[in-house]
């Protein structure tokens, strides 16, 4: 069997939440000014006052969604969703046996997908539906995209289901890409159903794919440029269609990383806004060299610490491997024999 990219890329998400749970809503500069000083391993106590290694509805939502994909052997969206309601109304995919921190627009979203089961009009649409509650759940959902389209694992049937027929008649034409794309876009817009948020996790995806590709033809670049090869297939994707092109203007800071590496930590924001978090995460991969750093520099940007944590960790995780993540963490993180057994399963399904 070769690499586990399941047990790299989860951990490393649950990790960078678990860290950046205890500041979550905490201001930068409280952080710094701190009299312990800035995060620098794991930590009790914060809004939520919970034991060390706790992790939130970010590694909830991701862990629902793995253990749908696991059950199923597919993403299939209305499994997903149940085990959403799962979550928020029963307490499952929880650390410590109990649901907090979700979010108003996912709540909103799970609680219309319990009353009418419609995977199509669930997920809220409008303006403020930009938070970033998709793409902080959406890893798996791009590694069984990627792992399991690579062997044909997954048809057209599998993401457009009942629509197949309207899109023959519409002589709407599948590739392999526009089926993960759509796949990806239907399971983030369960609850995040706006273009932008679903662009963000389609950039998501690709970011993803370089770097399992970099690892699986042993190309040895750096992070940054596997993260930039992401990023301009992704633009070039989504540039293809003239729909998408007012709201590529709202990427435009992660168009070239070099750029937004260089930008001034002040320059960052770490807010809830899913642009944000997108360009916090990927500031912070871009100025730092291991999982640690990358974790840290996350976390103590601070506001939304645990999220923009979960979303930099997730790819770090891919990058620099499972055996990079401080043990000293790792052993903190509550119910992790749990965690690891479902990315060790999902590993045997989906070889890599």
């Amino acid at each position: 069997m070769g690499k586990n990219y399941w047990l790299d890329g989860i951990m490393g998400l649950v990790v960078g939440d678990a860290l950046g749970n205890p500041v979550q809503f905490m201001p930068r500069d409280k952080i710094k000014n701190r009299s312990m000083g800035p995060v620098s391993s794991m930590e009790y106590g914060g809004v939520f006052d919970t034991p060390k290694g706790t992790w939130t509805d970010d590694s909830s939502m991701a862990l629902a969604s793995l253990h749908g994909i696991v059950e199923k052997g597919k993403a299939d969206p209305e499994d997903i969703g149940e085990r959403f309601v799962k979550w928020l109304y029963y307490h499952e995919y929880t650390p410590l046996g109990f649901t907090f921190d979700q979010g108003l627009t996912c709540s909103a979203a799970i609680n219309a997908f319990k009353e009418s089961h419609d995977i199509m009009t669930c997920g809220r649409r409008g303006e403020k539906a930009n938070g970033n509650g998709a793409l902080m759940r959406i890893l798996p959902v791009c590694l069984y995209y990627y792992l399991s389209g690579k062997s044909g694992m997954y048809t057209l049937d599998t993401v457009v289901g009942n629509n197949k027929e309207n899109n023959k008649e519409n002589n709407k034409e599948f590739n392999r890409e526009d089926i993960t794309i759509e796949g990806i876009h239907r399971i983030a817009g369960l609850t995040h159903n706006h273009p932008r948020s679903n662009m963000c996790c389609g950039f998501y995806y690709f970011m993803v794919k370089n770097i399992l590709e970099d690892k699986e033809k042993a190309l040895n670049k750096s992070l940054n440029q596997v993260l930039q090869d992401g990023i301009d297939q992704a633009v070039n994707f989504y540039s293809e269609k003239p729909e998408n092109l007012a709201e590529m203007d709202h990427l435009k800071r992660i168009k070239v990383l070099e750029d937004l590496k260089n930008l001034p930590e002040e320059k960052i924001s770490s807010s809830g806004y899913v642009i944000h978090s997108l360009e916090a995460a990927l500031w912070s991969l871009a100025n730092t060299s291991s999982f640690k750093d990358c974790a840290l520099k996350a976390v103590n940007l601070g506001d939304d610490a645990d999220t923009v944590g979960a979303i930099a960790c997730g790819l770090a995780g891919l990058y620099y491997g499972y055996e990079d993540i401080p043990r000293s963490w790792l052993v903190e993180i509550k119910r992790r024999d749990w965690i690891e057994d479902l990315c060790f399963r999902a590993s045997k399904i989906f070889l890599n």
